[in-house]
Protein backbone atom coordinates (compact mmCIF):
# COMPACT_ATOMS: atom_id res chain seq x y z
CA UNK A 1 0.00 0.00 0.00
CA UNK A 2 1.38 3.06 -0.74
CA UNK A 3 2.65 5.33 1.60
CA UNK A 4 0.99 8.50 2.94
CA UNK A 5 2.81 12.10 2.44
CA UNK A 6 1.58 13.80 5.20
CA UNK A 7 -0.41 12.61 8.39
CA UNK A 8 -4.66 12.15 8.35
CA UNK A 9 -5.42 16.18 8.14
CA UNK A 10 -9.16 14.89 8.89
CA UNK A 11 -8.35 13.14 12.05
CA UNK A 12 -5.52 16.34 12.82
CA UNK A 13 -8.43 18.79 12.22
CA UNK A 14 -11.07 17.19 14.00
CA UNK A 15 -8.75 16.83 17.59
CA UNK A 16 -7.97 20.77 16.42
CA UNK A 17 -11.41 21.68 16.87
CA UNK A 18 -12.17 19.58 19.95
CA UNK A 19 -9.15 21.23 21.49
CA UNK A 20 -10.11 24.06 20.71
CA UNK A 21 -13.85 23.83 21.42
CA UNK A 22 -13.27 22.79 24.79
CA UNK A 23 -11.23 25.38 25.54
CA UNK A 24 -14.36 27.82 24.90
CA UNK A 25 -16.95 25.80 26.74
CA UNK A 26 -14.03 25.56 30.08
CA UNK A 27 -13.96 29.35 29.99
CA UNK A 28 -17.91 29.45 29.37
CA UNK A 29 -18.45 26.88 32.83
CA UNK A 30 -15.84 28.77 35.17
CA UNK A 31 -15.60 32.43 34.27
CA UNK A 32 -18.45 33.49 36.34
CA UNK A 33 -17.43 31.22 39.68
CA UNK A 34 -13.37 31.72 38.91
CA UNK A 35 -13.86 35.61 39.11
CA UNK A 36 -15.95 35.12 42.68
CA UNK A 37 -13.65 32.61 43.64
CA UNK A 38 -10.09 33.81 42.01
CA UNK A 39 -10.76 37.59 41.17
CA UNK A 40 -10.04 36.38 37.21
CA UNK A 41 -12.73 34.94 34.99
CA UNK A 42 -9.66 33.24 33.00
CA UNK A 43 -8.27 31.63 35.86
CA UNK A 44 -9.38 28.17 34.57
CA UNK A 45 -8.95 28.74 31.11
CA UNK A 46 -5.79 29.77 31.55
CA UNK A 47 -4.59 26.62 33.15
CA UNK A 48 -6.19 24.38 30.62
CA UNK A 49 -4.84 26.62 27.58
CA UNK A 50 -1.14 26.02 29.41
CA UNK A 51 -1.62 22.21 29.09
CA UNK A 52 -3.50 22.24 25.92
CA UNK A 53 -0.43 23.99 24.19
CA UNK A 54 2.07 22.17 25.97
CA UNK A 55 0.01 19.16 24.77
CA UNK A 56 -0.13 20.41 21.29
CA UNK A 57 4.05 20.87 21.29
CA UNK A 58 3.88 17.20 22.18
CA UNK A 59 1.08 16.68 19.26
CA UNK A 60 3.43 17.96 16.38
CA UNK A 61 6.78 16.44 18.34
CA UNK A 62 5.34 13.13 18.18
CA UNK A 63 3.69 13.71 14.81
CA UNK A 64 7.25 13.65 13.32
CA UNK A 65 8.80 10.37 15.48
CA UNK A 66 8.33 7.34 13.95
CA UNK A 67 5.77 4.62 16.23
CA UNK A 68 7.96 1.56 15.56
CA UNK A 69 10.47 3.60 18.04
CA UNK A 70 8.28 2.44 20.69
CA UNK A 71 7.86 -1.32 19.17
CA UNK A 72 10.81 -2.74 22.19
CA UNK A 73 10.90 -3.63 25.24
CA UNK A 74 13.61 -1.01 25.95
CA UNK A 75 10.65 1.40 25.86
CA UNK A 76 7.37 -0.56 26.90
CA UNK A 77 9.04 -2.06 30.06
CA UNK A 78 10.59 1.25 31.27
CA UNK A 79 7.65 2.95 30.72
CA UNK A 80 5.30 0.61 32.65
CA UNK A 81 7.68 0.64 35.21
CA UNK A 82 7.47 4.25 35.65
CA UNK A 83 3.97 4.40 35.38
CA UNK A 84 3.35 1.67 37.98
CA UNK A 85 6.07 3.58 40.52
CA UNK A 86 3.93 6.69 39.96
CA UNK A 87 0.28 5.16 40.47
CA UNK A 88 2.07 3.29 43.87
CA UNK A 89 3.79 6.38 45.10
CA UNK A 90 0.16 8.55 44.91
CA UNK A 91 -0.36 6.98 48.15
CA UNK A 92 2.42 9.13 49.94
CA UNK A 93 1.04 11.89 48.77
CA UNK A 94 -1.64 13.76 50.90
CA UNK A 95 -5.28 13.14 49.84
CA UNK A 96 -7.29 15.67 47.94
CA UNK A 97 -10.57 15.44 48.15
CA UNK A 98 -10.59 11.88 50.19
CA UNK A 99 -8.82 10.57 47.30
CA UNK A 100 -5.01 9.53 46.48
CA UNK A 101 -5.23 10.57 42.60
CA UNK A 102 -2.97 13.69 42.42
CA UNK A 103 0.78 14.87 42.68
CA UNK A 104 0.51 17.96 43.86
CA UNK A 105 3.48 20.03 43.28
CA UNK A 106 3.35 23.55 44.50
CA UNK A 107 0.14 25.86 43.99
CA UNK A 108 0.05 25.31 40.08
CA UNK A 109 1.02 21.99 38.85
CA UNK A 110 -1.02 18.50 39.35
CA UNK A 111 -0.24 15.37 37.78
CA UNK A 112 -2.81 12.32 37.98
CA UNK A 113 -0.85 9.39 36.92
CA UNK A 114 -4.11 7.42 36.13
CA UNK A 115 -3.94 9.24 32.76
CA UNK A 116 -0.95 8.41 31.84
CA UNK A 117 -1.79 4.66 32.77
CA UNK A 118 -4.29 4.43 29.95
CA UNK A 119 -1.78 4.91 27.12
CA UNK A 120 0.70 2.68 28.64
CA UNK A 121 -2.02 -0.37 29.05
CA UNK A 122 -2.41 0.45 25.28
CA UNK A 123 1.10 0.55 24.63
CA UNK A 124 2.39 -2.76 26.76
CA UNK A 125 -0.77 -4.40 24.54
CA UNK A 126 -0.03 -3.22 21.50
CA UNK A 127 3.32 -4.63 21.78
CA UNK A 128 2.77 -7.64 23.39
CA UNK A 129 -0.29 -8.97 21.21
CA UNK A 130 1.37 -7.94 17.94
CA UNK A 131 3.22 -11.94 17.57
CA UNK A 132 0.44 -13.70 19.50
CA UNK A 133 -2.78 -13.57 17.47
CA UNK A 134 -2.90 -17.07 16.71
CA UNK A 135 -1.99 -17.85 20.48
CA UNK A 136 -5.33 -16.48 22.01
CA UNK A 137 -6.42 -19.76 23.18
CA UNK A 138 -3.82 -20.41 25.19
CA UNK A 139 -5.12 -18.80 28.54
CA UNK A 140 -1.59 -19.09 30.90
CA UNK A 141 0.51 -18.23 27.93
CA UNK A 142 -1.09 -15.53 26.39
CA UNK A 143 -3.88 -14.37 28.15
CA UNK A 144 -3.06 -13.98 31.49
CA UNK A 145 0.51 -12.45 30.74
CA UNK A 146 -1.56 -10.32 28.78
CA UNK A 147 -4.02 -9.46 31.15
CA UNK A 148 -1.96 -9.09 34.46
CA UNK A 149 -0.05 -5.35 34.30
CA UNK A 150 -3.46 -4.30 32.96
CA UNK A 151 -4.96 -5.50 35.83
CA UNK A 152 -2.51 -4.14 38.10
CA UNK A 153 -3.08 -1.07 37.13
CA UNK A 154 -6.73 -1.24 37.12
CA UNK A 155 -6.17 -2.56 41.35
CA UNK A 156 -3.83 0.58 41.94
CA UNK A 157 -6.48 2.86 40.37
CA UNK A 158 -9.27 1.76 42.14
CA UNK A 159 -7.57 1.75 45.44
CA UNK A 160 -7.64 5.63 44.87
CA UNK A 161 -10.06 5.55 44.65
CA UNK A 162 -11.39 6.03 40.63
CA UNK A 163 -13.82 3.71 39.77
CA UNK A 164 -14.45 5.60 36.10
CA UNK A 165 -10.63 5.55 34.78
CA UNK A 166 -10.25 2.15 36.35
CA UNK A 167 -13.61 0.79 33.90
CA UNK A 168 -12.06 2.66 30.87
CA UNK A 169 -9.24 1.05 31.68
CA UNK A 170 -10.22 -2.60 32.21
CA UNK A 171 -13.04 -1.80 28.97
CA UNK A 172 -10.12 -0.84 26.63
CA UNK A 173 -8.08 -4.38 27.76
CA UNK A 174 -11.06 -6.48 26.93
CA UNK A 175 -11.48 -4.50 23.21
CA UNK A 176 -8.00 -4.76 22.08
CA UNK A 177 -7.82 -8.67 23.33
CA UNK A 178 -10.96 -9.10 21.92
CA UNK A 179 -8.83 -7.63 18.53
CA UNK A 180 -6.22 -10.04 18.73
CA UNK A 181 -8.70 -12.68 18.45
CA UNK A 182 -9.80 -13.76 22.34
CA UNK A 183 -12.99 -15.23 22.24
CA UNK A 184 -16.37 -14.00 23.85
CA UNK A 185 -16.52 -17.15 26.05
CA UNK A 186 -13.79 -16.13 27.88
CA UNK A 187 -14.48 -12.13 27.78
CA UNK A 188 -17.43 -13.22 29.67
CA UNK A 189 -15.75 -15.21 32.35
CA UNK A 190 -13.32 -12.60 33.12
CA UNK A 191 -16.69 -10.24 33.68
CA UNK A 192 -18.18 -12.96 35.75
CA UNK A 193 -15.21 -13.19 37.79
CA UNK A 194 -15.44 -9.11 38.48
CA UNK A 195 -18.73 -9.60 39.10
CA UNK A 196 -18.38 -9.72 43.00
CA UNK A 197 -15.86 -7.10 42.85
CA UNK A 198 -17.97 -4.74 41.09
CA UNK A 199 -20.77 -5.71 43.22
CA UNK A 200 -18.53 -4.78 46.67
CA UNK A 201 -17.73 -1.62 44.73
CA UNK A 202 -20.94 -0.67 43.74
CA UNK A 203 -23.27 -1.68 46.85
CA UNK A 204 -20.70 -2.28 49.71
CA UNK A 205 -19.07 0.94 49.71
CA UNK A 206 -21.32 4.00 51.44
CA UNK A 207 -21.02 6.57 49.42
CA UNK A 208 -21.54 4.71 46.02
CA UNK A 209 -24.11 2.71 47.20
CA UNK A 210 -25.47 6.48 47.93
CA UNK A 211 -24.85 7.46 43.95
CA UNK A 212 -26.33 4.03 43.13
CA UNK A 213 -30.04 4.26 44.76
CA UNK A 214 -29.82 8.11 43.32
CA UNK A 215 -29.52 6.65 40.03
CA UNK A 216 -32.52 5.05 40.00
CA UNK A 217 -34.49 7.62 41.85
CA UNK A 218 -32.63 11.11 41.64
CA UNK A 219 -36.28 12.82 42.91
CA UNK A 220 -36.59 11.09 46.42
CA UNK A 221 -33.11 13.06 47.52
CA UNK A 222 -33.02 15.89 45.28
CA UNK A 223 -30.71 18.19 47.43
CA UNK A 224 -28.75 15.05 48.67
CA UNK A 225 -27.39 12.37 46.59
CA UNK A 226 -29.57 12.97 43.93
CA UNK A 227 -28.64 16.71 43.19
CA UNK A 228 -25.81 15.93 40.82
CA UNK A 229 -28.11 13.92 38.48
CA UNK A 230 -31.21 16.46 38.33
CA UNK A 231 -29.36 19.81 37.86
CA UNK A 232 -27.74 18.00 35.15
CA UNK A 233 -31.17 16.80 33.30
CA UNK A 234 -32.64 20.12 34.28
CA UNK A 235 -29.28 21.98 32.36
CA UNK A 236 -29.48 19.68 29.27
CA UNK A 237 -33.61 20.53 29.05
CA UNK A 238 -33.59 23.96 29.51
CA UNK A 239 -31.37 24.43 26.72
CA UNK A 240 -34.09 22.78 23.98
CA UNK A 241 -33.29 22.72 20.32
CA UNK A 242 -31.09 25.44 19.75
CA UNK A 243 -29.63 26.66 23.66
CA UNK A 244 -30.04 29.94 25.65
CA UNK A 245 -26.67 31.12 23.86
CA UNK A 246 -23.04 30.80 24.86
CA UNK A 247 -21.86 32.28 28.37
CA UNK A 248 -25.80 32.48 28.98
CA UNK A 249 -26.57 29.61 30.88
CA UNK A 250 -27.90 29.40 34.53
CA UNK A 251 -27.50 25.48 36.20
CA UNK A 252 -23.22 26.42 36.43
CA UNK A 253 -23.87 29.55 38.61
CA UNK A 254 -24.27 27.18 42.12
CA UNK A 255 -26.36 24.87 40.62
CA UNK A 256 -24.58 22.13 38.44
CA UNK A 257 -21.46 20.89 40.12
CA UNK A 258 -18.12 20.37 38.16
CA UNK A 259 -19.55 22.42 35.12
CA UNK A 260 -16.32 22.44 33.51
CA UNK A 261 -15.18 19.17 34.53
CA UNK A 262 -17.27 16.04 34.89
CA UNK A 263 -20.84 17.48 34.04
CA UNK A 264 -19.20 20.23 30.86
CA UNK A 265 -21.60 18.28 28.45
CA UNK A 266 -24.93 19.37 30.23
CA UNK A 267 -23.60 22.68 30.46
CA UNK A 268 -22.98 22.31 26.53
CA UNK A 269 -26.57 21.14 26.33
CA UNK A 270 -27.67 23.85 28.32
CA UNK A 271 -25.86 26.77 26.30
CA UNK A 272 -26.26 25.55 22.91
CA UNK A 273 -29.39 23.12 23.43
CA UNK A 274 -29.22 19.56 21.10
CA UNK A 275 -27.47 21.16 18.14
CA UNK A 276 -24.55 21.85 20.16
CA UNK A 277 -24.68 18.56 21.71
CA UNK A 278 -25.21 16.82 18.60
CA UNK A 279 -22.37 18.66 17.17
CA UNK A 280 -19.92 17.73 20.05
CA UNK A 281 -21.20 14.09 19.31
CA UNK A 282 -20.67 14.32 15.48
CA UNK A 283 -17.23 15.31 16.01
CA UNK A 284 -16.77 11.88 18.11
CA UNK A 285 -17.97 9.78 15.69
CA UNK A 286 -15.62 11.56 13.28
CA UNK A 287 -12.85 10.82 15.54
CA UNK A 288 -13.60 7.74 15.75
CA UNK A 289 -14.18 7.13 12.50
CA UNK A 290 -10.93 7.73 11.32
CA UNK A 291 -9.12 6.62 14.05
CA UNK A 292 -10.29 3.42 13.48
CA UNK A 293 -9.98 3.69 9.72
CA UNK A 294 -6.60 3.81 10.70
CA UNK A 295 -6.51 0.98 12.43
CA UNK A 296 -7.88 -1.09 10.72
CA UNK A 297 -6.01 -0.05 7.11
CA UNK A 298 -2.73 -0.77 8.68
CA UNK A 299 -0.92 -3.61 7.62
CA UNK A 300 1.40 -3.77 10.82
CA UNK A 301 -0.21 -5.39 13.74
CA UNK A 302 1.46 -3.28 16.01
CA UNK A 303 -0.08 -0.06 14.17
CA UNK A 304 -3.36 -1.37 14.17
CA UNK A 305 -3.38 -2.16 17.69
CA UNK A 306 -2.09 0.61 19.12
CA UNK A 307 -4.02 3.22 16.46
CA UNK A 308 -7.02 0.74 18.06
CA UNK A 309 -6.45 1.27 21.85
CA UNK A 310 -5.93 5.13 21.57
CA UNK A 311 -8.76 5.76 19.70
CA UNK A 312 -11.50 3.28 21.84
CA UNK A 313 -9.97 4.90 25.02
CA UNK A 314 -11.35 8.21 24.06
CA UNK A 315 -14.48 6.78 22.47
CA UNK A 316 -15.66 4.69 25.72
CA UNK A 317 -14.31 7.90 28.38
CA UNK A 318 -16.50 9.87 26.36
CA UNK A 319 -19.57 7.47 26.08
CA UNK A 320 -19.03 7.08 29.73
CA UNK A 321 -19.31 11.19 30.64
CA UNK A 322 -21.74 12.14 28.25
CA UNK A 323 -23.88 9.16 29.35
CA UNK A 324 -23.64 10.25 33.18
CA UNK A 325 -24.69 14.44 32.09
CA UNK A 326 -27.93 12.30 30.63
CA UNK A 327 -28.09 10.14 33.53
CA UNK A 328 -27.93 6.91 31.49
CA UNK A 329 -24.62 5.82 33.82
CA UNK A 330 -24.57 6.39 37.47
CA UNK A 331 -22.22 9.49 38.28
CA UNK A 332 -18.89 9.02 38.67
CA UNK A 333 -15.85 11.23 38.53
CA UNK A 334 -14.40 11.19 34.51
CA UNK A 335 -13.64 14.17 32.38
CA UNK A 336 -14.88 14.05 28.78
CA UNK A 337 -11.72 13.78 26.65
CA UNK A 338 -10.43 17.15 24.89
CA UNK A 339 -13.61 18.92 26.67
CA UNK A 340 -12.92 18.74 30.26
CA UNK A 341 -11.01 20.73 32.61
CA UNK A 342 -7.93 18.67 33.37
CA UNK A 343 -4.18 19.40 32.77
CA UNK A 344 -3.01 15.82 33.02
CA UNK A 345 -6.17 15.02 30.86
CA UNK A 346 -5.53 17.23 27.85
CA UNK A 347 -1.71 16.79 27.94
CA UNK A 348 -1.15 12.99 27.66
CA UNK A 349 -4.68 12.70 25.37
CA UNK A 350 -3.11 15.13 23.12
CA UNK A 351 0.75 13.35 23.40
CA UNK A 352 -1.24 10.10 22.50
CA UNK A 353 -2.92 12.09 19.15
CA UNK A 354 0.61 12.59 18.10
CA UNK A 355 1.26 8.82 18.02
CA UNK A 356 -1.81 8.10 15.87
CA UNK A 357 -1.51 10.53 13.89
CA UNK A 358 2.09 9.60 13.12
CA UNK A 359 0.85 6.21 12.17
CA UNK A 360 -1.70 7.89 10.04
CA UNK A 361 1.44 8.21 7.24
CA UNK A 362 1.46 4.65 6.52
CA UNK A 363 -2.17 3.94 5.04
CA UNK A 364 -3.51 6.02 1.97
Amino acid sequence: MAKRVGVDKWLFGVVLLLTLFGLVMVFSASAVLAKAETGSPYHYVAKQGMYALLGMAALVGLMHVDYRRYNSPRVVFPAMAITTLLLVGVFAMHALNNTHRWFKLGPFFTFQPSELAKPMIVLFLAWFLQTRMHQMDDWKGTVMRAALPPLVFVALILKEPDLGTALVCAAVTMLMLYLAGLELKYIGMAILAASPVMYWMLFRVPWRRARMIAFLNPEADPRGTGFHIMQSLIAVGTGGFRGLGLMEGRQKLYFLPEAWTDFIFANISEELGLVGALTLVALFVMFGYRGLRAAFLSTDPFARFLAFGLTIAILIQAFFNISVALALLPTKGITLPFISFGGTSIFFTLAGMGVLLNLTREIE
